[in-house]
């Protein structure tokens, strides 16, 4: 007869019951195709409930150990112990340490309108739920980009219609769909030195791209005729990572390298133009544009923060009915609450106070950086290169040592700091990216103690 001891300390008696039984499998004591009592006898044996008996059957059904045959009753399975299996190996790559970062962008924590945010969210779940669950097209919400043109308009002088904007999870999903709507054929020229990521999204999707590389002015229309490219990828207003502002006449040269054939087109970034020093706007390339050759591309990560994946590009007009022709299939990449909720955030003017408090901030933190160079030890050993736009500016070092060398000396100090060289051909230029976004004050008074006894 089976039978077995049950306690009250032991957790729930089913679970005790099951162990018991399970163990008695594993062991071999019970065998395949024996026969278990029915639940009425094993209760009454055990002194507990037929429904803590069912539910100890119920658990060993579950695991393998137990079938139940249809008016005949329960029967021990044929189980066979696993194979022991192989430890799981933890990854040695660990992940790497949250070190200070000079040129890091991250956003302070104080920065964002959390409470502004979190009453717009709240107002769009009570009234626009109807909307909130219904499907989105491709190019994003109505509301967004109506707001998004406003805002282009008064900030950035570009007459644009909402129709030509389409919204998308940042900007690289954003460079894959114009891949796929200006075609795979045409080469791509990108800056040299210029973003990392462009290159790897370019080869990711098997395009021709050549890098080109940049004077003082940033890109020329001559070398760019002799690279053979097609379209022209830059950031003319505040050009990443040198920081150039591309003077009105290059700009009307490149306007005219695109307007000579009708398959070459300008890819304007314009990432962080809302962040000039000076009051005197740059006129975006788009609204120089007279031949719909540019497609402009901007982002909210740098004027919110880095983690809301919300990026946007405006297409000629031409460009945007391909895009509505050929690509509308797709389903847009970023949930309706967000694309509600940032709407209201521009068209309530929230966004335009935000950004006038966050530029006061960076200009002081920006005054209060250089100022932090010019009485360091390293004042009479560096140049500060800046032209009054964006969240960083190029500190050129005068050293013989190469920047790898002053890379590895600050990070093993526990800072991390990028190098010119990071992001061109030409390596050991000895200039450095300072972003003074968030940048500590007593971090960057330490590195510069130690970049003037390394170098």
């Amino acid at each position: 007869m089976l039978t077995y001891t049950l306690n009250d300390t032991d957790g729930p008696k089913y679970l005790q019951l099951s162990k018991l039984i399970k163990a008695d499998v594993e062991s071999g004591k019970l065998k395949a195709g024996d026969r278990l009592p029915s639940k009425r006898t094993f209760a009454r044996n055990s002194g507990v409930s037929t429904i803590t008996v069912q539910n100890a059957y119920d658990q060993l059904i579950s695991e393998g150990y137990v079938t139940a045959v249809e008016k005949k009753g329960y029967y021990v399975s044929s189980f066979r112990k696993p194979l022991k299996t192989a430890p799981v190996i933890e990854s040695t790559d660990l992940p790497e340490p949250d070190l200070p970062d000079l040129s890091g962008n991250r956003m302070r924590e104080e920065s964002f309108p959390f409470s502004i945010w979190s009453k717009l969210l709240r107002e769009t779940l009570s009234t626009d739920r109807d909307k909130l669950l219904s499907p989105i097209r491709a190019e994003g919400v109505p509301e967004l980009r109506k707001a998004i043109a406003g805002h282009l308009a008064s900030f950035r002088g570009m007459s644009v219609s909402p129709s030509q904007i389409v919204i998308g999870a940042g900007t690289e999903y954003l460079y894959s769909l114009l891949i796929q709507l200006l075609g795979r054929e045409l080469v791509y020229a990108i800056e040299d030195p210029g973003y990392g990521k462009l290159s790897r999204i370019y080869a990711a999707n098997a395009i021709k791209y050549t890098k080109v590389p940049l004077d003082e002015k940033g890109l020329s229309a001559e070398l760019l005729c002799s690279s053979g490219a097609d379209v022209a990828h830059i950031s003319p207003n505040h050009h990443f990572p040198t920081g150039i502002t591309m003077p009105l006449e290059r700009r009307y040269e490149l306007l005219a390298w695109a307007a000579a054939k009708e398959t070459r087109f300008i890819i304007e970034d314009d990432y962080d133009s809302e962040f000039r020093v000076s009051k005197s706007p740059v006129p975006t390339m788009y609204s120089l544009d007279g031949s719909g050759s540019v497609i402009y591309m901007n982002t909210f990560s740098k004027s919110l923060a880095s983690t809301i994946r919300i990026s946007y590009m405006v297409l000629p007009e031409t460009l945007g009915d391909t895009f509505r022709r050929e690509l509308s299939f797709y389903a847009s990449t970023v949930p309706s609450f967000e694309q509600y909720t940032l709407s209201r955030f521009i068209s309530e003017g929230y966004f335009e106070k935000h950004i006038n408090r966050m530029r006061l901030y960076y200009i002081r933190q920006r005054q209060a950086v250089i100022d932090e160079i010019l009485m360091s030890p390293l004042k009479d050993s560096c140049t500060i290169i800046e032209n009054s736009a964006g969240l960083h500016f190029i500190l050129s070092i005068n050293t013989e040592k190469s920047d790898e060398t002053i890379k590895s000396e600050l990070l093993k100090e526990g800072i991390k700091i990028t190098s010119l060289s990071d992001y061109s051909s030409i390596k050991d230029s000895h200039k450095f990216i300072i972003n003074y976004s968030n940048l500590d004050m007593k971090i960057l008074r330490k590195s510069l103690l130690i970049i003037s006894g390394i170098i």
